[in-house]
């Protein structure tokens, strides 16, 4: 088992391999991460990727706490005082692990630009899946002890990635048609089994432990299988209740990042 240490970013979102990771940076102790990912490379306020020297950092699903760290009632610079002396634990509780999710994704920042109040403009990009081992709350920020997580394609990969993606066709037009909006038809979707999986978890508007329990999957055809059923289930949902209060149904685009 190799197993490395990265930043750990926790977010009440699920990040997978090859799909776009837009953040706002405001809390000191992520200011904090991303100065010194900035160090990596030759300096500046903004930098660009360089694959000799990634910015890497580990995105987790948060179990059960909060992305932003509890602060004060009071004038906002109490309230960021407050924030930061409750450490890079701040809202995770007494043990940050048992906070989190065991499985996320690595995210390498693509370009990290530093705005003139301090806070940062960040976008990265999923890459590889990692089981985190241990969490160390020492320094400014959360690290981890992470391990790579191979993809494995499983058993008839390539058929039942044929099976989603008419499924997820069916369903943007379901989807479409309850948010009384015009599907986009000229977007062209991949052939690669791992990589058609990863785009409809993350395109499906499903709830952060279903996302997650896809992420984690033990290969490519068992996230297939799932996101099968899901499809089904949930466009079967969608043309019989066109008017399903969920929040998110309404609201949210569907995103082929």
């Amino acid at each position: 088992m190799t197993t490395v240490r990265l930043p750990l970013f926790p977010l009440n979102s699920v990040l997978f391999p090859g799909l776009v990771l837009p953040l706002n940076v405001f809390e000191e102790r992520y200011r904090a991460m991303m100065r010194d990912l900035l160090k990596t490379s030759s300096g500046g306020s903004e930098a660009s990727a360089d694959p000799d020297e990634p910015r890497r950092f580990a995105v987790v699903a948060i179990r059960d706490g909060h992305e932003v760290a509890p602060s004060a009632p009071g004038m906002p610079d109490q309230a960021a005082k407050t924030a930061a002396e409750a450490g890079p634990a701040a809202g995770f509780g007494d043990d940050p692990v048992k906070a989190l999710h065991t499985v996320g994704c690595i995210a390498d920042a693509a370009t990290i630009r530093e705005r003139a109040d301090g806070s940062f403009e960040v976008l990265a990009t999923g890459t590889t899946r990692v089981k985190i081992h241990s969490v160390d709350a020492s320094g400014a920020y959360l690290t981890a002890e992470v391990e790579e997580l191979p993809e494995e394609p499983g058993d008839e990969a390539g058929a039942l990635a044929e099976g989603v993606l008419r499924a997820f066709r069916s369903y943007q037009k379901r989807l479409a048609g309850a948010r009384e909006r015009t599907l986009a038809t000229g977007a062209e979707l991949p052939d690669d089994p791992s990589v058609v999986s990863y785009l409809v978890a993350a395109a499906a508007v499903l709830d952060v432990p279903t996302k997650q329990r896809l992420l984690q999957a033990p290969d490519t055809a068992s996230r297939l299988r799932d996101e099968l059923k899901l499809l089904r289930s949930e466009t079967a949902i969608i043309r019989n209740l066109p008017s399903l209060p969920a929040g998110d149904l309404t609201r949210q685009a569907t995103s082929l990042n």
